[in-house]
């Protein structure tokens, strides 16, 4: 899973463009759009979330609900234009569902559907909203690994420290199998001062930072406008070769990468 409690720090853009990579791999890849605003929902399906039926919500409800006949968490997944690449939808509905869900005590049926979702999946992304909410938690005691987008700036260090505090009272309580895979620097402008001692203080205190920065590009924002990842619409730009790297990375793979220079 993907996430930060800050807003405004590429979580749905890393999610999708992680998980374009891993399509184009070859692997048949799900991504979860946890999220009431739905921009990975619109970035990878070409619509509002709130145009789209058989959504994460809907397969939420029916745990909720009293009926015999459940559907299957698959049926709750849709193609999306790219080879191997599937979205199961955000919802608006979320918002209103949450606090019945929570009500019902049905924070680890999230888990349940992924763990089925396993079996026809090679890889699953999850993204999340920008809170600690029912459904961020319901992700990361459903997620084996956890990435942390980070904005270079001094709100966003405090930030970081409160989610890995939370992380480890969510791992200590209930997913002592989830792993922090990482805090990857987001936006990063590698000419810029602050960015550089920020992300060099913070391996500095022993955090996972990863080796690889993302930068800051106004091709993002093309790709989201196209509705299409970064390796589908700009192949060859510095920016695609850099989530590649971080794809790699994050899969245990070699990458020659620039060292942080002064």
């Amino acid at each position: 899973m993907v996430f930060n409690q800050k807003g405004g720090v590429g979580k749905s853009s890393i999610t999708c463009n992680l998980a374009a990579i891993s399509a184009a791999r070859g692997k048949r890849t799900l991504v979860v759009d946890l999220d009431p605003q739905g921009n990975s929902t619109h970035y990878l399906l070409g619509k509002p979330a709130s145009e789209l039926k058989d959504t994460v919500a809907d397969m939420l409800e029916q745990t909720v609900a009293f009926t015999v006949f459940n559907r299957r968490p698959d049926e709750f997944v849709h193609a999306s234009p790219f080879k191997n690449l599937f979205v199961m939808p955000s919802s608006p509905e979320l918002d209103f569902l949450e606090r019945k869900l929570e009500a019902k005590h049905k924070i680890y049926k999230l888990r349940e559907a992924l763990k089925k979702l396993g079996e026809s999946f090679d890889a699953i992304y999850i993204d999340t909203a920008p809170a600690l909410n029912f459904y961020t938690r319901s992700a990361l005691i459903a997620a084996q690994r956890c990435l942390i987008p980070f904005d270079c700036d001094d709100f966003s260090r405090q930030a970081l420290y409160n989610i890995l505090n939370e992380i480890r009272d969510l791992q200590e309580d209930h997913n002592e199998d989830l792993v922090v895979e990482g805090i990857v620097a987001n936006q990063f402008q590698p000419r810029a001062s602050l960015p550089k001692q920020l992300v060099r203080e913070l391996t500095e205190e022993g955090l996972p930072v990863l080796p690889v920065r993302l930068s800051s590009s106004v091709k993002m924002k093309e790709s989201h406008q196209s509705r299409q990842p970064l390796i589908h619409m700009a192949p060859k730009h510095p920016l695609t070769r850099q989530y590649e790297d971080l794809f790699r990375v994050l899969h245990g793979e070699t990458v020659e990468l620039e060292p942080l220079n002064d």
